[in-house]
């Protein structure tokens, strides 16, 4: 995608987000303005589609809209902003592992209760045969 304008339906068709999504992030400041054509059609940059693409992960992981928010403000703040958006991305993470973690677990209960019950439907057709 090396410096392609694109329009917003590629846009969301390349990000899997809707066009009502991007014009939403638009509206609420988790982006800035998209330039428009002399037609009034938003015209998006290459640095504005992995834009999009970090929101979406962001968002597919489960970050709030107002934390998003706040990490788009301390982008905007360039280099000083950089510490608190490590912060940021580092609090998310941590959530992400202790939710992977309990996921894990419930996994691990799910492939028990899946054995016994295997084992309890062999038995049963044993007894039965």
């Amino acid at each position: 995608m090396s410096g392609k304008e694109m329009t917003i339906q590629q846009a969301a068709e390349l990000t899997g987000l809707s066009v009502h999504t991007l014009r939403y992030y638009e509206r609420i400041g988790l982006m800035d303005p998209i330039p428009r054509a002399k037609n009034g059609h938003r015209v998006y940059q290459e640095h504005d589609f992995e834009w999009i693409v970090l929101l979406a992960k962001l968002r597919s992981t489960g970050m709030p809209i107002v934390l998003m928010q706040r990490f788009a403000d301390m982008m905007r703040l360039g280099d000083s902003g950089i510490p608190k958006r490590r912060k940021l991305l580092e609090d998310h993470q941590q959530k992400l592992i202790e939710q992977a973690q309990t996921i894990h677990q419930t996994l691990d209960i799910l492939r028990d209760k899946i054995d016994y019950y295997r084992s309890w439907e062999e038995e049963t057709q044993i007894n039965r045969g």
